[in-house]
Protein backbone atom coordinates (compact mmCIF):
# COMPACT_ATOMS: atom_id res chain seq x y z
CA UNK A 1 0.00 0.00 0.00
CA UNK A 2 1.32 3.47 -1.14
CA UNK A 3 2.06 6.20 1.60
CA UNK A 4 -1.28 7.91 2.17
CA UNK A 5 -1.34 11.58 2.45
CA UNK A 6 -1.17 13.47 5.40
CA UNK A 7 -4.49 14.97 6.11
CA UNK A 8 -5.16 18.01 7.87
CA UNK A 9 -8.24 16.89 10.36
CA UNK A 10 -8.52 13.72 11.78
CA UNK A 11 -9.34 12.03 8.70
CA UNK A 12 -9.28 12.70 4.49
CA UNK A 13 -12.59 12.53 4.47
CA UNK A 14 -13.41 15.33 6.66
CA UNK A 15 -10.45 17.22 4.78
CA UNK A 16 -12.83 16.77 1.77
CA UNK A 17 -15.76 17.72 3.33
CA UNK A 18 -14.46 20.97 4.55
CA UNK A 19 -13.02 21.85 1.13
CA UNK A 20 -16.83 20.68 -0.58
CA UNK A 21 -18.35 23.16 2.09
CA UNK A 22 -15.79 25.69 1.37
CA UNK A 23 -16.88 25.41 -2.56
CA UNK A 24 -20.64 25.48 -1.77
CA UNK A 25 -20.45 28.21 0.20
CA UNK A 26 -18.39 30.26 -2.48
CA UNK A 27 -20.75 28.94 -5.55
CA UNK A 28 -23.85 29.91 -3.93
CA UNK A 29 -22.59 33.38 -3.24
CA UNK A 30 -21.64 33.76 -7.11
CA UNK A 31 -25.01 32.33 -8.42
CA UNK A 32 -27.48 33.12 -6.31
CA UNK A 33 -29.24 35.81 -8.97
CA UNK A 34 -29.20 33.10 -11.55
CA UNK A 35 -30.71 29.88 -9.22
CA UNK A 36 -33.29 32.08 -8.54
CA UNK A 37 -34.12 32.24 -12.28
CA UNK A 38 -33.83 28.82 -13.03
CA UNK A 39 -36.25 27.50 -10.77
CA UNK A 40 -38.59 30.27 -11.61
CA UNK A 41 -38.36 29.27 -15.45
CA UNK A 42 -38.71 25.55 -14.36
CA UNK A 43 -42.27 26.45 -12.69
CA UNK A 44 -43.79 28.58 -14.98
CA UNK A 45 -45.83 27.33 -17.72
CA UNK A 46 -45.81 30.16 -20.51
CA UNK A 47 -43.25 30.70 -23.63
CA UNK A 48 -40.26 32.93 -23.11
CA UNK A 49 -40.18 36.22 -25.22
CA UNK A 50 -36.89 37.07 -27.20
CA UNK A 51 -33.87 34.86 -27.13
CA UNK A 52 -32.52 33.35 -23.81
CA UNK A 53 -29.99 36.33 -23.33
CA UNK A 54 -32.82 38.46 -23.65
CA UNK A 55 -35.27 36.42 -21.07
CA UNK A 56 -32.54 36.11 -18.70
CA UNK A 57 -31.49 40.31 -18.30
CA UNK A 58 -35.40 41.38 -18.55
CA UNK A 59 -36.28 38.87 -15.69
CA UNK A 60 -32.94 39.80 -13.86
CA UNK A 61 -34.29 43.77 -14.72
CA UNK A 62 -37.62 42.77 -13.39
CA UNK A 63 -36.27 41.84 -10.33
CA UNK A 64 -34.15 44.67 -9.58
CA UNK A 65 -37.14 47.45 -10.48
CA UNK A 66 -39.87 45.63 -7.92
CA UNK A 67 -37.45 44.25 -4.92
CA UNK A 68 -34.52 45.98 -5.82
CA UNK A 69 -30.99 44.26 -4.96
CA UNK A 70 -32.14 41.95 -2.26
CA UNK A 71 -34.41 40.68 -4.29
CA UNK A 72 -31.47 39.17 -6.83
CA UNK A 73 -30.52 37.21 -3.42
CA UNK A 74 -33.64 36.33 -1.76
CA UNK A 75 -33.45 32.32 -0.62
CA UNK A 76 -29.55 33.16 -0.15
CA UNK A 77 -29.92 31.05 3.27
CA UNK A 78 -31.23 28.06 2.66
CA UNK A 79 -29.63 28.02 -0.95
CA UNK A 80 -26.05 28.61 0.56
CA UNK A 81 -27.56 26.07 3.27
CA UNK A 82 -27.94 23.69 0.81
CA UNK A 83 -25.45 24.02 -1.57
CA UNK A 84 -22.50 24.21 1.49
CA UNK A 85 -24.19 21.32 3.05
CA UNK A 86 -24.89 19.30 0.00
CA UNK A 87 -20.95 19.51 -0.98
CA UNK A 88 -19.66 19.33 2.32
CA UNK A 89 -21.98 15.72 3.06
CA UNK A 90 -21.27 14.57 -0.23
CA UNK A 91 -17.76 14.64 -0.75
CA UNK A 92 -17.74 13.69 3.21
CA UNK A 93 -19.22 9.97 2.23
CA UNK A 94 -18.04 10.20 -1.47
CA UNK A 95 -14.36 10.26 0.13
CA UNK A 96 -15.55 7.40 3.06
CA UNK A 97 -16.59 5.04 0.55
CA UNK A 98 -13.86 5.46 -1.85
CA UNK A 99 -11.62 4.59 1.11
CA UNK A 100 -13.43 1.18 2.13
CA UNK A 101 -14.18 0.35 -1.46
CA UNK A 102 -10.03 0.57 -1.96
CA UNK A 103 -9.38 -0.99 0.82
CA UNK A 104 -8.09 1.83 3.52
CA UNK A 105 -5.64 2.92 0.19
CA UNK A 106 -7.09 6.56 -0.68
CA UNK A 107 -4.17 6.91 -3.59
CA UNK A 108 -5.99 3.44 -5.53
CA UNK A 109 -7.63 4.26 -8.29
CA UNK A 110 -11.10 2.25 -8.59
CA UNK A 111 -12.74 1.13 -11.54
CA UNK A 112 -15.30 2.94 -13.38
CA UNK A 113 -18.61 1.09 -11.80
CA UNK A 114 -16.77 1.69 -8.58
CA UNK A 115 -16.78 5.05 -8.60
CA UNK A 116 -20.44 5.34 -9.50
CA UNK A 117 -21.65 3.13 -6.91
CA UNK A 118 -19.74 5.45 -4.10
CA UNK A 119 -21.26 8.72 -6.12
CA UNK A 120 -24.90 7.11 -6.29
CA UNK A 121 -24.21 6.03 -2.31
CA UNK A 122 -23.12 9.57 -1.51
CA UNK A 123 -25.82 11.35 -3.23
CA UNK A 124 -28.71 9.64 -2.24
CA UNK A 125 -27.82 9.88 1.82
CA UNK A 126 -26.80 13.69 0.64
CA UNK A 127 -30.35 13.91 -1.11
CA UNK A 128 -32.80 12.55 1.55
CA UNK A 129 -30.85 14.67 4.15
CA UNK A 130 -30.85 18.12 2.72
CA UNK A 131 -34.02 18.01 1.01
CA UNK A 132 -35.79 20.45 3.56
CA UNK A 133 -33.26 22.83 2.35
CA UNK A 134 -33.62 22.80 -1.16
CA UNK A 135 -37.53 22.64 -0.43
CA UNK A 136 -37.76 26.19 0.91
CA UNK A 137 -34.49 27.07 -1.25
CA UNK A 138 -37.44 27.04 -4.06
CA UNK A 139 -40.91 27.98 -2.32
CA UNK A 140 -38.73 31.25 -1.45
CA UNK A 141 -37.28 31.57 -4.85
CA UNK A 142 -41.14 31.37 -6.71
CA UNK A 143 -42.68 33.94 -4.13
CA UNK A 144 -42.09 37.62 -3.47
CA UNK A 145 -40.94 38.96 -0.11
CA UNK A 146 -43.85 40.76 0.55
CA UNK A 147 -46.71 37.62 -0.28
CA UNK A 148 -48.84 37.16 2.57
CA UNK A 149 -47.17 33.56 3.06
CA UNK A 150 -43.68 34.54 2.19
CA UNK A 151 -40.67 32.77 4.44
CA UNK A 152 -38.62 35.01 5.75
CA UNK A 153 -35.65 32.81 6.10
CA UNK A 154 -34.62 29.05 6.34
CA UNK A 155 -36.21 28.41 9.80
CA UNK A 156 -39.09 30.24 8.90
CA UNK A 157 -39.46 28.66 6.19
CA UNK A 158 -39.06 24.81 7.82
CA UNK A 159 -41.24 25.63 10.72
CA UNK A 160 -44.49 26.91 8.54
CA UNK A 161 -44.11 23.72 6.80
CA UNK A 162 -44.06 21.49 9.78
CA UNK A 163 -46.77 23.77 10.82
CA UNK A 164 -49.13 23.96 8.09
CA UNK A 165 -48.22 21.19 6.20
CA UNK A 166 -46.93 18.50 8.80
CA UNK A 167 -42.90 17.22 8.95
CA UNK A 168 -43.67 14.83 6.31
CA UNK A 169 -43.94 17.42 4.18
CA UNK A 170 -40.39 18.54 4.29
CA UNK A 171 -39.47 15.73 2.48
CA UNK A 172 -41.57 16.44 -0.91
CA UNK A 173 -40.25 16.03 -3.72
CA UNK A 174 -37.15 13.14 -1.94
CA UNK A 175 -38.14 10.72 -4.67
CA UNK A 176 -37.39 12.71 -7.29
CA UNK A 177 -34.29 14.21 -5.13
CA UNK A 178 -33.47 10.05 -5.44
CA UNK A 179 -33.97 9.91 -9.39
CA UNK A 180 -31.28 13.13 -9.40
CA UNK A 181 -28.59 10.75 -8.02
CA UNK A 182 -28.19 9.78 -11.13
CA UNK A 183 -26.90 13.01 -12.30
CA UNK A 184 -24.21 13.38 -9.64
CA UNK A 185 -23.23 9.67 -10.27
CA UNK A 186 -23.22 10.25 -14.20
CA UNK A 187 -20.80 13.18 -13.93
CA UNK A 188 -18.36 12.17 -11.19
CA UNK A 189 -17.99 8.72 -12.85
CA UNK A 190 -16.59 11.11 -15.77
CA UNK A 191 -14.50 13.27 -13.65
CA UNK A 192 -12.83 10.93 -11.78
CA UNK A 193 -11.73 9.37 -15.05
CA UNK A 194 -10.63 12.54 -16.75
CA UNK A 195 -8.54 13.43 -13.52
CA UNK A 196 -7.04 9.84 -13.09
CA UNK A 197 -6.08 10.23 -16.74
CA UNK A 198 -4.62 13.93 -16.23
CA UNK A 199 -2.61 13.11 -13.13
CA UNK A 200 -0.98 9.91 -14.85
CA UNK A 201 -0.03 12.07 -18.18
CA UNK A 202 1.32 14.92 -15.22
CA UNK A 203 3.41 11.72 -13.16
CA UNK A 204 4.83 10.74 -16.81
CA UNK A 205 6.22 14.07 -17.82
CA UNK A 206 7.74 14.67 -13.92
CA UNK A 207 9.58 11.16 -14.57
CA UNK A 208 10.83 11.83 -18.46
CA UNK A 209 12.24 15.45 -16.70
CA UNK A 210 13.72 13.43 -13.78
CA UNK A 211 11.84 15.84 -11.34
CA UNK A 212 9.99 14.42 -8.22
CA UNK A 213 6.31 14.14 -7.70
CA UNK A 214 4.85 15.08 -4.14
CA UNK A 215 2.34 16.44 -2.64
CA UNK A 216 3.23 20.44 -3.58
CA UNK A 217 3.23 18.72 -7.41
CA UNK A 218 -0.24 16.25 -7.07
CA UNK A 219 -2.21 19.20 -8.20
CA UNK A 220 -3.50 19.52 -12.47
CA UNK A 221 -4.08 23.10 -13.03
CA UNK A 222 -7.28 25.39 -12.80
CA UNK A 223 -7.94 25.31 -16.48
CA UNK A 224 -8.03 21.63 -16.59
CA UNK A 225 -9.96 21.40 -13.58
CA UNK A 226 -12.21 23.55 -15.42
CA UNK A 227 -12.62 21.61 -18.66
CA UNK A 228 -13.03 18.46 -16.86
CA UNK A 229 -15.92 20.00 -14.60
CA UNK A 230 -17.92 21.46 -17.65
CA UNK A 231 -17.46 18.26 -19.66
CA UNK A 232 -18.70 15.87 -16.95
CA UNK A 233 -21.56 18.42 -16.26
CA UNK A 234 -23.08 18.42 -19.53
CA UNK A 235 -22.67 15.26 -20.01
CA UNK A 236 -25.25 14.33 -16.59
CA UNK A 237 -27.29 17.31 -17.71
CA UNK A 238 -28.42 16.05 -21.09
CA UNK A 239 -29.42 13.10 -19.62
CA UNK A 240 -30.92 13.81 -16.21
CA UNK A 241 -32.55 17.44 -16.47
CA UNK A 242 -36.20 16.29 -16.84
CA UNK A 243 -36.44 15.51 -13.39
CA UNK A 244 -35.40 18.86 -11.56
CA UNK A 245 -38.12 20.21 -14.04
CA UNK A 246 -40.83 17.86 -12.23
CA UNK A 247 -39.30 18.24 -8.60
CA UNK A 248 -39.27 21.88 -8.73
CA UNK A 249 -42.88 21.90 -9.78
CA UNK A 250 -44.11 19.92 -7.34
CA UNK A 251 -42.37 21.59 -4.69
CA UNK A 252 -43.64 24.96 -5.31
CA UNK A 253 -46.87 25.50 -3.28
CA UNK A 254 -48.08 28.49 -5.42
CA UNK A 255 -48.76 25.11 -8.20
CA UNK A 256 -49.45 22.40 -5.77
CA UNK A 257 -53.23 22.71 -7.45
CA UNK A 258 -51.88 21.99 -10.84
CA UNK A 259 -49.12 19.67 -10.09
CA UNK A 260 -49.81 18.13 -7.22
CA UNK A 261 -47.88 14.48 -7.50
CA UNK A 262 -45.10 13.07 -9.88
CA UNK A 263 -47.52 11.30 -12.23
CA UNK A 264 -49.44 14.34 -12.57
CA UNK A 265 -47.22 16.43 -13.26
CA UNK A 266 -46.02 14.19 -15.89
CA UNK A 267 -48.51 14.43 -17.56
CA UNK A 268 -49.53 17.61 -17.63
CA UNK A 269 -46.69 19.02 -18.86
CA UNK A 270 -46.42 16.62 -21.49
CA UNK A 271 -49.96 16.90 -22.55
CA UNK A 272 -49.65 21.02 -22.75
CA UNK A 273 -46.00 21.69 -23.08
CA UNK A 274 -44.85 18.79 -24.76
CA UNK A 275 -41.22 17.59 -24.33
CA UNK A 276 -39.97 21.39 -24.78
CA UNK A 277 -41.56 21.53 -21.08
CA UNK A 278 -39.32 19.06 -19.59
CA UNK A 279 -36.26 21.50 -20.52
CA UNK A 280 -38.02 24.46 -19.26
CA UNK A 281 -35.11 26.67 -17.90
CA UNK A 282 -32.44 24.14 -19.32
CA UNK A 283 -30.35 27.27 -21.19
CA UNK A 284 -30.52 29.63 -17.85
CA UNK A 285 -29.82 26.47 -16.19
CA UNK A 286 -27.03 26.34 -18.25
CA UNK A 287 -25.85 29.64 -18.05
CA UNK A 288 -25.72 29.28 -13.93
CA UNK A 289 -24.37 25.51 -13.44
CA UNK A 290 -21.07 25.90 -15.94
CA UNK A 291 -19.32 28.60 -14.21
CA UNK A 292 -20.89 27.77 -11.03
CA UNK A 293 -19.65 24.17 -11.92
CA UNK A 294 -16.29 25.29 -12.37
CA UNK A 295 -16.26 27.44 -9.32
CA UNK A 296 -16.91 24.78 -7.68
CA UNK A 297 -14.52 21.92 -8.29
CA UNK A 298 -12.02 24.41 -9.08
CA UNK A 299 -12.19 26.18 -4.98
CA UNK A 300 -12.31 22.59 -3.74
CA UNK A 301 -9.91 21.29 -5.86
CA UNK A 302 -7.78 24.06 -4.34
CA UNK A 303 -8.74 23.75 -1.08
CA UNK A 304 -8.41 20.24 -0.57
CA UNK A 305 -4.95 20.46 -1.61
CA UNK A 306 -3.91 23.33 0.94
CA UNK A 307 -5.63 21.27 3.60
CA UNK A 308 -3.48 18.01 2.40
CA UNK A 309 -0.35 20.33 1.46
CA UNK A 310 -0.30 22.17 4.84
CA UNK A 311 -1.03 18.93 7.00
CA UNK A 312 2.10 17.28 5.14
CA UNK A 313 4.38 20.67 5.83
CA UNK A 314 3.15 20.49 9.42
CA UNK A 315 3.77 16.65 10.00
CA UNK A 316 7.45 17.37 8.31
CA UNK A 317 7.85 19.66 10.96
CA UNK A 318 7.40 17.66 13.83
CA UNK A 319 9.47 14.57 12.57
Amino acid sequence: MKQQPASFFPTTALDHAAAGLGAGVATTLCMNPLDLLKIKFQVTTSNPTGGLGKHIWLSLKEIKQTQGWMGMYRGIGPNIAGNASSWGLYFLFYNMLKKRASGGDITKPLPAAEYLLCSAQASAVTAVITNPLWLVRVRMFTTRVDSPNAYRGLWDGLSKIVRTEGWTSLFRGTSLALVGVSNGAIQFVAYEEMKKWGFDQKRKQHERAGKRYDAETDKLSNFAYTVMSITSKLAALALTYPYQVVRSRIQDNGAIHQFPNIPATIKRTWSREGIRGFYRGLGTNLVRVLPGTCVTFVVYENLAWLLRTTAAKRLASKS
